[in-house]
């Protein structure tokens, strides 16, 4: 059996074929950080209040009280989606009658914002709220639009893997970047909400399926301990840098257009690259195209001035690949067997899981409700150092502990920061802050981790599965915050106990730490349980046996 790592060892780790690569790829997220965060200025929300037309013909002291007053948060506040009758107000503004002396405003009666809405416009300039009229009534189409694009992430993350898997990472990788560039170019000439909202689920769809892409492109490309880094510091980081900047575009560009065609222009930047990032030798290698997988390890070792041994894959173990290798795998083949079936379980509750924590976190920041543009940039910079810890974790840790870990920080703090007082702004904030860290930790780790646990057939449509479970849990992640209008402490209660639960049960999955990446169904490990069915002394003593890396590897047999 080929043992790609073993055969491509010659090319070194860190030459300048990697370089490029790791780079490149790296640099080609940060569009990714763009539309991925950009809704929370596109659709942000600006104080607004029902609109006075001046042909009202209504005196200035009665149009100062023809918003009635309410109660938001224990404050008193104008109304944003009501105002008093403006003929009853025209009325006693013709008889001379003086509000709140010679008449009880608040017994007027009420109306809707018949002409619209008066928006503040020192935050926002333009929004597609203030466009369209996205309030009051109309408010739950904010959050569809945002739920709409999820949508699109999860409709790419199940397309995306199957089409890697079987026309290739790079073709899939530059085809998915052009429809995530080219709508949104097109999203910026909506002249509609529900245009905005269906190239907004398209551009999601291109979002994720060019970031798993480029993962597993990456990932196939590069050496073991240049994958790992590119898998943390590289891939991730460079989508908080496109996520640290997004508020400073925002900040300097109010309009939502303009706005959206600064965010989409770096795109076009990455055109060149399709001549000069390669296809992916591994899947030419598992698709039966050896010379092609050949020529690319011969010009990356040229290019990394090393000399490439006469015969790089040997004849017999290339033989056997592509025997094994002959037919198409489908999305059926992450069930096909006990123990991949058991894998793929257990890798969509880890995502679901691990996604409604992340965006859990995101969203229950009331501490967070100051500045929208620093809100957005600490949110984004808190993550450089969960991914600097992931890779730490992901060099020197087990895999399973790893991510156990992390994922106990996570939902710990989320269980416990209910209980810090309100007036304690920066305890709370500091929670929030730690909680974000350990929950974005495990999710960059996730990749590294999924990709690991499936072999090359099937390994795109594996981290696809995984990301698009990811997507269900960021759509659904705000129905969980919402049950704060009910009960402030569930929310957090029930994030909180799905996190830590989930961190107990990745124990079970098989480690990866220090193993080279499985290449046919056949080689994928077997799920670690608690001493099964058989003899359960008998299974605890082979189990003993297997211990690499100073870590006691408990297999089921199955």
């Amino acid at each position: 059996m080929l043992d790609y790592d073993q055969a491509t060892k010659f090319l070194g780790e860190w030459g300048p074929f990697q370089l490029t690569i790791f780079f490149l790829l790296s640099a080609s997220t940060i569009p990714n950080g763009f539309n991925g965060m950009s809704v929370m200025f596109l659709a942000g929300i600006p104080e607004h209040r029902c609109l006075v037309p001046t042909g009202a013909n209504i005196s200035q002291a009665w149009r100062n009280v023809s918003i009635p007053w309410e109660e938001k948060d224990g404050q008193q506040v104008e109304s944003r989606c009501w105002r008093y009758k403006l003929d009853i107000l025209k009325n006693y503004s013709d008889l001379g009658l003086i509000p709140g002396l010679d008449v009880n405003v608040s017994g007027i009666q009420k109306e809707k914002c018949l002409d619209g809405w008066d928006y503040n416009r020192d935050l926002y300039t333009s929004t597609i709220i203030t466009e369209w009229d996205i309030v009051c009534e109309n408010d739950w189409k904010g959050p569809l639009t945002t739920s709409l694009f999820f949508v699109g992430v999860l409709l790419g993350s199940f397309i995306s893997g199957q089409l890697s898997d079987s026309f290739g990472r790079k073709k899939i990788f530059f085809a998915t970047m052009a429809v995530q560039t080219g709508f949104s170019i097109v999203q910026v000439f909506s002249n509609s909400w529900e245009m905005f909202s269906i190239l907004f689920l398209i551009v999601g769809m291109g979002q994720i399926s060019n970031y798993v892409a480029a993962f597993i492109l990456g990932s196939e490309i590069l050496g073991k301990s240049a994958r790992i880094i590119f898998s943390t510091l590289g891939i991730c980081i460079f989508f908080a840098i496109g996520y640290m900047i997004l508020p400073l575009f925002a900040y300097f560009i109010r309009d939502w257009r303009t706005l959206l065609m600064a965010l989409t222009v770096p795109g076009l930047l990455c055109i060149p690259l399709w001549w000069i990032i390669p296809e992916s030798p591994q899947w030419l290698i598992s698709q039966g195209r050896i010379e092609e997988a050949d020529s690319i390890i011969r010009k990356a070792a040229k290019r990394n001035k090393v000399l490439a041994p006469a015969v790089i894959f040997k004849a017999a173990e290339l033989a056997d690949d592509k025997l094994r290798n002959n037919k198409r795998h489908t999305i059926l083949d992450l069930l096909k067997t006990h123990n991949i079936r058991m894998i793929t379980i257990l890798t969509i509750f880890f995502w679901l899981i691990v996604s409604i924590g992340y965006f859990g976190v995101s969203l229950n920041t009331p501490n967070l409700n100051g500045d929208p543009f620093l809100n957005c940039f600490l949110l984004a910079a808190i993550e450089v150092p969960s991914y600097i810890l992931a890779w730490q974790l992901l060099r020197l840790v087990p895999r399973r502990y790893s991510m156990c870990a992390t994922m106990l920080l996570g939902g710990i703090v989320l269980l416990f920061i209910q209980l810090v007082p309100p007036d304690l702004h920066i305890l709370s904030t500091f929670l929030v802050m730690v909680g974000k860290l350990g929950i974005t930790a495990a999710f960059s780790m996730a990749y590294v981790y999924t990709a690991e646990l499936y072999p090359t057939v099937i390994r795109n449509m594996g981290v696809g599965i995984g990301s698009m479970s990811s997507r269900i849990g960021s759509v659904i992640s705000p129905y969980f915050v919402y049950l704060g209008a009910y009960n402030r402490l569930l929310p957090y209660i029930l994030m909180g106990s799905l996190t830590v639960i989930m961190g107990i049960l990745v124990l079970f999955f098989p480690e990866t730490f220090g193993k080279p990446l499985p290449e046919t169904m056949d080689q994928t490990q077997t799920v670690k349980m608690l001493c099964c069915k058989r003899n359960s002394h008998q299974v605890c003593s082979e189990n003993l046996e297997e211990t690499k890396n100073g870590n006691i590897l408990i297999s089921s047999k199955l």
